[in-house]
């Protein structure tokens, strides 16, 4: 098993974080290779959500299908695959005062097969595209708090 967690301060109130975080709809904006994520219903995540991923991951296309099993307490969710790949995560926002808080991504990635021989390889791929996607979502929500002038 491949389990990797990432986190990252950002100067932004949490619940503004927490409305991109939590928008299954947002990822491809924030997360690496995702090009298209559709939430059924759209909107912030709930429990019994479902999701239909398709990825680009080393150099593969995904089909992921999904579901949010838990939301809270606070600023919490998580969330598991329920086809394609063998997966399961949660993302947290935690609030650390006025205007700031922290994000934690977390990801449990099961190989089966022959893909157990690219353990090592994955291990670095999934590190390195988790603080990759903190840095794109740090810019996604510091642009979402953006006045418009």
């Amino acid at each position: 098993m491949i389990e990797h967690s990432a986190e990252m301060d950002f100067d932004r109130p949490a619940n503004a974080v927490w409305a991109v975080v939590a928008d299954y709809g947002r990822d491809p904006e924030w997360r690496d290779g995702v090009e298209t994520m559709a939430p059924s219903p759209p909107g912030p995540v709930h429990p019994g959500q479902t999701t239909a991923e398709v990825m680009r991951f080393a150099g593969r296309t995904l089909r992921n299908d999904g579901i949010v099993t838990a939301v809270g307490p606070g600023l919490h969710f998580t969330w598991r695959t329920t086809s394609g790949s063998d997966a399961e995560g949660s993302r947290t926002v935690e609030e650390l005062g006025p205007g700031r808080c922290r994000v934690r991504l977390e990801v449990r990635v099961r190989l089966h097969g022959p893909d157990r021989l690219l353990a090592p390889l994955m291990r670095v791929l999934v590190r390195r595209t988790l603080a990759g996607d903190l840095a794109r979502l740090r810019r996604v929500a510091q642009r979402a708090g953006t006045p418009a002038g």
